[in-house]
């Protein structure tokens, strides 16, 4: 069986988790629930769900086993993840997610809330332990399936009313957007919150059939379909998120996309920030903004505990990750209001701050990320390589220096090593080039740093060159 908690929920083949093993984790996330009274019998659970085929077949199952262990099975329908969880912070209610979030159609996964937030390593353990225990247990044969109290339309509007304090009004009336719709549960709330401050949206791409759009490493091909649009309909933006909302998609007037951790690193400028925490593949020029920076693994939860023991140390803490998503371990005072806490990753935030600091200097997005004077990054996935094949990978790197000098050679000369997650090493010419074996799925990640925007690509075509060379039968 493929199932496994990865950076941010449990992950695997749709296969793999549909039928008895999704009823069993919600039956174990309902027993961890109660057993950390964390809830009582007949207390609210909230599940949410993507537009994957597999994911209404799997909510229903979840919304089962929570029926079964005594729960209250709350239908919250095709939503963004960020408003998931925002409603059950306001509502006291712990949540599930069904999504694979940018992985392939043919995965899926479950996200796990508790009242006050996205779960942690500890909870993870416990939630695996449990369905160890309720390996055996079966889906009653008799039971009909769940009802449920349908509250997506709240759900929806409540999320809608957070970031409609965000920005002055009509603030992106000069703004012409494309919203590239795909399959992604944000797209049509994102269409409406753009509106809302004036902007004119022109809709893209959406389809029936899920498609998966990662972030944090978008393919050539749907980047030459970005610049055709943004050339085609003279844009000054085109958005969209990844499958479930918490990642955000940004490009530039001419469809190129803007990093996740530039967006990240706005989002905070944006919010006057005291603190970020961002893991360690996030872009290194992040520390020179005067703001305290904490580095982290790769993965929501550990951003969220990096968060934490910022929040000790003093206030103003906000969260990103390379993929953009954005997360809020505070509060702050915003355009005609106040933003509340949202410790999980959002794709609203930064694409809202991005937008309205372009908006409020004058500036083209390309310009408002130039003035920002980073290190040149890009980044990439070689997909199907397996988990097995990048333990043996990493394990061979770090057991030799040798090995990794001859490794990275072609690159330049070893100079440092940073072995918080995967193999990030700096190169006596100063490139930085990142190995990570993915938390989600059989790839191997790529991440390069360089002087200038050519020679990042340069870097990463030599880079993921090396992995193929590796990977080859």
């Amino acid at each position: 069986m493929s199932l496994k908690f990865g950076t941010s929920g449990l992950r695997g083949l749709a296969s793999d988790l549909s039928g008895k093993p999704s009823f069993t984790y919600a039956a174990a996330f309902a027993t961890f629930l109660l057993r950390n009274r964390i809830a009582q019998s007949g207390d609210r659970v909230l599940v949410g769900y993507d537009f994957r085929d597999s994911s209404p077949a799997i909510a229903a199952n979840v919304k089962l086993a929570l029926r079964e262990y005594g729960l209250e099975a709350v239908d919250c329908g095709h939503l963004p993840t960020p408003a998931l969880a925002f409603y059950g912070i306001r509502t006291a209610a712990a949540s599930m997610m069904i999504t694979g979030s940018h992985i392939p159609a043919d995965r899926n996964g479950i996200k796990f809330y508790l009242p006050d937030g996205e779960i942690d390593k500890a909870h993870e353990q416990e939630i695996s332990a449990i369905a160890q225990e309720l390996d055996d247990l079966e889906i009653p044969a008799s039971a009909a399936p769940a009802p449920g109290t349908e509250m997506a339309a709240e759900a929806s509007a409540l999320f809608m009313e957070r970031y409609r304090t965000l920005l002055p009004e009509k603030c992106l009336s000069a703004m012409r957007v494309g919203v590239y719709q795909h399959s992604t549960v944000a797209r049509d709330m994102m269409g409406a919150i753009l509106r809302h401050y004036g902007a004119e949206v022109i809709e893209l791409g959406r389809s029936d059939v899920f498609i998966p759009v990662d972030t944090e490493a978008v393919s050539p091909q749907t980047v030459a379909v970005l610049q055709k649009w943004a050339s085609e309909f003279s844009l000054d933006a085109i958005v969209s998120a990844d499958g479930d909302g918490d990642r955000p998609l940004i490009t530039d007037q001419t469809g190129v996309p803007i990093n996740g951790d530039i967006c990240g690193l706005i989002a905070a400028r944006f919010l006057g920030a005291e603190a970020i925490v961002t893991p360690v593949t996030s872009n290194s020029g992040i520390e020179t903004f005067g703001m305290r920076v904490i580095r982290t693994k790769v993965g929501s939860p550990f951003v969220i505990a990096g968060m934490k023991e910022a929040m000790a140390g003093g206030k103003g803490v906000v969260g990103f990750e390379a993929n953009g998503g954005t997360l809020t371990a505070s509060s702050f005072k915003v355009a005609t209001g106040s933003l509340e806490p949202l410790p999980t990753r959002d794709c609203f935030l930064p694409i809202l701050a991005v937008l309205g600091s372009a908006a409020s200097a004058h500036q083209s997005l390309s310009a408002l990320k130039l003035g920002l004077a980073l290190p040149s990054t890009a980044a990439d996935r070689l997909e199907d390589f397996a988990s097995e094949r990048s333990a043996t990978l990493m394990t061979g790197l770090r057991s030799n220096r040798g090995n990794l000098e001859n490794f990275v050679a072609p690159l330049g000369r070893l100079s440092e090593i940073n072995e918080l997650d995967g193999l990030r090493v700096t190169l006596d010419n100063g490139r930085v080039v990142h190995f990570r074996p993915s938390g989600n799925a059989p790839e191997m990640r790529c991440y390069v740093e360089a002087d200038s925007a050519e020679e990042a690509m340069e870097v990463l075509k030599i880079a993921m060159d090396l992995l193929r060379g590796f990977n080859a039968p």
